[in-house]
């Protein structure tokens, strides 16, 4: 808490007037003294001295107050003392002096009370003009403060100016070449403005010794700077009702909230830039899954058909040539699938209206596309399969299924066992799927769902168990991963929502 102090700062005219008044009342202190002795007791002259105490306690300090007070008493005590020395006083000469004595030391005390008073009361209306300057200076950062770009920041800022100051008008702009250009505001809007004009002369030159704020030449504008890179911004503050001190107070206040601006103004930009890029690369990765997936499927047919017979017998070398042709055929299509799921994802497009999806049916459809492949790696499955029901997309909840079952049977041992379970767990309908495969190394587990970080159980393009985590997410669910003491491998995800059916 602030303590009060004795007195407040004293001005160049107030250090004079400590100066004077001491004086004053020395010197009419030693007259009247001096009137005192001279004059008959009956007078009692000493009475005036209350006036020089009076003067002190006015104008002086406490103590030369205090001093010039006991030499007042005393002045009156000597005074009687020598006129009565003659001979026995009157009791009216007694009380006359005794009253003088009193009336002195009554004057002295109540100038001196009435004085601390005065420069309490002088303190606290001080304290209260400071108190609401601060509070004004919060409101303008209050007003001025959140993510603004430049041009909304200067709008704000003429309008909490204005406020602060009480002034007629407020504009804010960026001087180039004597041209006052954007960003550009006044408050009120609808005040005269000097925007994509030459600003007149007086308004324009700032005097060599000014400070941050400067009076213009015609008397009735403040004028002020904020300092930025692209120019400085030009303030114009119209008969304000605040001082020039108190207008730089505001001034300061304002200067790191706009270099704050710019900060923002560039991070949006590169947000823009970043975006616009984004949308690039989604279109190319459109174009190029579409593109790639009609010669795919047209590849896939002919060599479909050539297996088939539809060219005649084929040598048994040839046929599993053609065959692992086909394999990688279907690779490429399920990466182009995938590409096109992680842009449709990672753009915030919808995907197809929300149905109701048989999960039992979806499992035991990519169990039958699959299971080729798993005989082929002497792989076998083991299902458990209850039937369960979720709203989504049939589309990517089989996508996400077959990423899973895929990657199961990528690293089940030759001989190896894929189990799939599928039910409701509490409100969540649960499907696990669990391989005797090696498992994820400790040290990738935290980055398995990621996009591109493929490694032991998440290996391969790096999209797959990415896809099942935003597939799962999008669903209201989640994909876990654990390792199991029997050394196997499950991969649960959960999807919100689920009922029996």
């Amino acid at each position: 808490m602030k303590a009060v102090p004795a007195f407040p700062p004293a001005t160049a005219g107030r250090r004079e007037q400590v100066q004077t008044v001491p004086t004053l009342a020395v010197l009419l202190a030693a007259l009247i003294t001096l009137a005192d002795l001279l004059t008959p007791p009956t007078l009692v002259v000493g009475t005036l001295l209350t006036a020089p105490v009076a003067l002190a306690a006015l104008g002086g300090s406490r103590r030369f107050t205090l001093g010039l007070l006991a030499f007042a008493v005393l002045a009156n005590v000597v005074a009687g003392a020598l006129h009565f020395q003659a001979g026995e006083p009157p009791t009216t000469d007694l009380l006359n002096r005794g009253i003088s004595v009193l009336a002195t030391l009554l004057v002295g005390g109540l100038t001196l009370r009435a004085r601390t008073a005065s420069q309490r009361a002088a303190w606290l209306a001080a304290e209260q003009r400071r108190s609401e300057q601060e509070r004004a200076l919060r409101t303008l950062v209050q007003t001025v403060s959140g993510p603004y770009g430049e041009a909304e920041f200067v709008a704000r800022a003429a309008q909490g100016l204005c406020v602060l100051s009480g002034a007629q008008a407020v504009e804010i702009g960026c001087v180039r070449r004597g041209f006052l250009r954007a960003p550009h505001a006044t408050f009120p809007p609808e005040a005269p403005h000097h925007l994509n004009t030459h600003l007149p002369l007086d308004l324009l030159v700032r005097p060599p010794d000014a400070g941050t704020v400067w009076r213009a030449a015609d008397g009735e504008h403040l004028l002020a700077t904020l300092a930025r890179q692209d120019g400085d911004l030009w303030v114009r503050v119209q008969r304000p009702q605040v001082s020039p001190e108190a207008l730089a107070e505001a001034i300061a206040a304002l200067q790191p909230l706009l270099e704050r601006t710019a900060l923002l103004d560039s991070l949006a930009a590169q947000r823009a830039q970043l975006a616009e890029q984004g949308e690039v690369v989604r279109d190319l990765i459109y174009a190029f899954s579409h593109d790639l997936r009609t010669p795919l499927l047209a590849n896939a047919l002919h060599i479909d058909q050539a297996l088939r017979g539809a060219y005649g017998p084929l040598p048994e070398e040839y046929r599993r040539a053609l065959q692992h042709g086909l394999d990688a055929n279907d690779a490429l299509l399920s990466l182009a699938d995938q590409l096109l799921t992680v842009a449709r994802y990672e753009g915030g497009e919808a995907a197809e209206e929300p149905q109701e999806v048989n999960m039992r049916d979806v499992v035991l459809g990519v169990v039958e596309q699959l299971r080729p492949r798993a005989q082929a790696r002497d792989v076998t499955f083991e299902l458990h399969l209850h039937s369960v029901r979720v709203e989504g997309s049939r589309h990517d909840l089989r996508r996400a299924v077959q990423n899973l079952l895929d990657n199961a049977i990528k690293f089940s041992p030759p001989g190896g066992t894929v189990t799939v379970e599928l039910g409701l767990d509490l409100d969540d309908a649960r499907l696990r799927v669990t391989d005797e495969g090696p498992g994820v190394p400790p040290s990738r587990e935290a980055t398995l769902f990621q996009r591109f970080r493929g490694g032991g159980a998440g290996g391969g393009s790096g999209l797959g168990l990415y896809l099942v985590r935003r597939i799962a997410e999008a669903h209201g669910g989640s994909v876990h991963y654990q390792r199991t003491a029997r050394a196997k491998t499950v991969f649960s995800l959960l999807l919100a929502g689920g009922r029996a059916g």
